[in-house]
């Protein structure tokens, strides 16, 4: 299946954190965005929004596999 939508791959209160995956995951070659990782806290309002690291649905596996393995070399 050749799906060109975004799915959400992590959510994360710091954007910082959501920057560092997404730098993980295109120096392994797969694509990756982050979407709110400069507005996840909303000034003034104490509300937190989390940052959200976004694959292509056809890279969600293997994304997920790139994670995995750099939490099991830990």
């Amino acid at each position: 299946m050749n799906s060109l939508s975004l799915v959400e791959l992590s959510r994360h209160m710091h954007g910082i954190e959501a920057e560092i995956i997404r730098g993980r995951l295109e120096a392994a070659g797969v694509g990756a965005v982050c979407f709110d990782s400069g507005v996840n806290i909303v000034e003034g309002a104490g509300i937190a929004l989390p940052a959200r690291v976004m694959v292509l649905a056809d890279d969600l596996a293997e994304a997920r596999a790139i994670l995995a393995e750099d939490v099991a070399l830990d």
